[in-house]
């Protein structure tokens, strides 16, 4: 077992573990680490089968509070995104890529560290416009979850409804994402082999985070994280 493959395993539980524990951030906390590692062709497509797997156990955790009625805008403007985003991958050099997914997770960190309070949201097209902003991150990164996370904010969504309502949101993403990926032949032999040996990493990473939230501050965790990818997407820029 090579360096790469630990540090990957390691990337993929702490971003599970991340979202079991706060609601978000497989996708940022793994996007940060694992393309230094592995390239953005490989880190992408498994990140997508990793974030997959959780969401649907998150999913079934909070199934309760899911209301398909508060995120279905969302939704079809992200999957109408996602094959674009996809797209504009493909075509941008690594490097250039490299700095629009460190400015993306460092500007999201930054304005979550911030706290800034958006005002209220109560306008459907609102929700378009979050959703096709996320569809594109999703189709290119698998960040999807900042303009999804900032609508929800807007929307003054409770942490219950906050954890079930982007489980949601984030399963169907991941479905449209990881199917792109398989129709492109981005899935390759190697992506699969760093997703086998990552998958115990994302069931121990989601139990630990649902053990551990009545012994952790999660909101303390949560500032930890931020300042980490203020750091990695800083980084990533240059």
């Amino acid at each position: 077992m090579n360096s790469n493959l630990i540090f990957s395993i390691l990337a993929i539980f702490l971003g599970s573990f991340t979202q079991s524990l706060t609601g978000f951030g497989v996708a940022l906390v793994a996007m940060a680490i694992l393309p230094s590692l592995l390239g953005l062709q490989v880190a992408t497509p498994l990140v997508a089968l990793s974030a997959l797997v959780l969401e649907s156990l998150l999913l079934y955790r909070y199934r309760k509070s899911f209301r398909v009625k508060a995120v279905w805008r969302l939704m079809v403007a992200s999957l109408a995104a996602i094959p674009f985003g996809a797209y504009v991958l493909r075509q941008l050099d690594e490097r250039i890529a490299l700095f629009v997914l460190g400015f993306v997770i460092a500007g999201y960190a930054l304005y979550a560290l911030v706290g800034f309070r958006l005002p209220e949201l109560h306008h459907p097209l609102w929700a378009w416009l979050a959703g096709l902003f996320s569809g594109m991150l999703s189709g290119a990164y698998n960040t999807g979850g900042p303009p999804a996370v900032i609508y929800g904010n807007c929307r003054r969504w409770s942490p219950q409804e906050f954890r079930s309502n982007l489980s949601g949101f984030f399963i169907m993403n991941s479905l449209t994402v990881v199917s792109t990926h398989f129709l492109s032949g981005n899935v390759t032999h190697e992506v699969l082999r760093f997703f086998w040996w990552g998958l115990p990493a994302v069931a121990i990473g989601f139990l630990a985070g649902q053990s551990l939230d009545r012994w952790l501050k999660p909101e303390l965790f949560r500032k930890l994280v931020l300042i980490l990818l203020v750091v990695l997407g800083i980084r990533l820029m240059f």
